[in-house]
């Protein structure tokens, strides 16, 4: 038997370099399983109770369908504010919109010329209650539920939300209130005495008028842009969406979706169904997109009834 005692285990003590081997191995395990659980969750989004967050979000065709300045024109029409001639071109600039999925400089100058021309010497509270009647008739059903969802998440999370649009403040005030948001920054007519002038402010708030504005309420309101989200279709609202640190491309358009993926920004697209690029929206618009998205539809419907 003492011939086989070379099989016997013989009890060892733990050497230093045993035992660093043994603490190693064991950090090593709880790393991967850390990353192999970060991998298929992230961190919540929005943060709640965070206020120092807020989200902007752009209005055409990213929260509404089509151009919120066209259907407040086939609104004022309807009012008979204009002639079936200027109508028919409100029209071809929102079809072309529509289907093109992208802001035309030219389209939309002419579109507000003809807006600004259209309102001269009209009172701002005149526009301001026709404004509310109009959002009924044509842009209520326009609103993305998608969308929607992911502003609700940041109300939720106690969260500031605003619009920020180059349509006139006045139409993007009433759908901000409407949705239940904050507020909007829009382009300004001017007005005295309670009347448009039929001039402008300043000049439209796009493209890069829209970052200068949201940096503007950022300083105002004492935000960290870093921890705010901003939400846009267009490759024109690039300097907002690089202002913040969480920007998310929604229905994006060719140059802003070829943009966003190079910098591995969140992407959304309700047009198609298609899903997010990256994981990572927020929750209201993972599981909830359906849920809320849903709950605003029926609230919208009923609200028309």
């Amino acid at each position: 038997m003492a011939a086989l005692g070379w099989l016997t285990p013989r009890r060892r003590s733990a050497t230093a370099r045993s035992v660093l081997a043994g603490e190693a191995s064991a950090e090593a395990a709880r790393k991967s399983t850390q990353e192999a659980v970060g991998t298929t969750e992230e961190p919540q989004f929005p943060v709640h109770g965070d206020d120092r967050a807020a989200a902007f979000f752009d209005l055409d065709n990213t929260v509404m369908q089509g151009a919120a300045l066209f259907h407040f024109g086939r609104g004022l029409y309807k009012r008979k504010f204009f002639e079936t001639r200027e109508l028919a071109k409100f029209a071809w600039q929102q079809a072309w919109f529509r289907l093109a999925g992208v802001e035309d400089p030219e389209h939309m100058q002419e579109a507000r010329d003809s807006a600004l021309s259209i309102v001269q010497g009209h009172r701002v509270a005149e526009l301001q209650s026709i404004g509310e009647e109009i959002y009924d008739e044509y842009m209520a059903e326009r609103i993305w539920p998608g969308t929607r969802a992911l502003a609700q998440a940041h109300l939720d999370a106690g969260q500031k939300v605003w619009l920020v649009t180059a349509a006139p403040v006045e139409i993007a005030t009433v759908i901000a209130r409407r949705l239940g948001l904050t507020g909007a920054l829009g382009t300004v007519a001017e007005s005295v005495d309670g009347v448009y002038t039929g001039k402008l402010v300043g000049e439209p708030l796009h493209g890069p008028a829209k970052a200068e504005a949201v940096r503007a309420l950022a300083a105002a309101e004492g935000l960290d842009l870093g921890r705010c989200a901003a939400y846009s279709d267009s490759h024109n609202d690039i300097p907002m969406l690089s202002l913040v640190g969480h920007p998310y491309a929604i229905n994006p358009d060719s140059k802003l979706r070829k943009h966003a993926r190079r910098l591995d920004w969140r992407l959304r697209d309700y047009r198609t169904g298609r899903k997010a690029a990256k994981v990572g929206i927020p929750a209201a618009a993972g599981v909830g997109a359906v849920a809320g998205g849903t709950a605003a539809a029926i609230a919208l419907h009923r609200r028309r009834r």
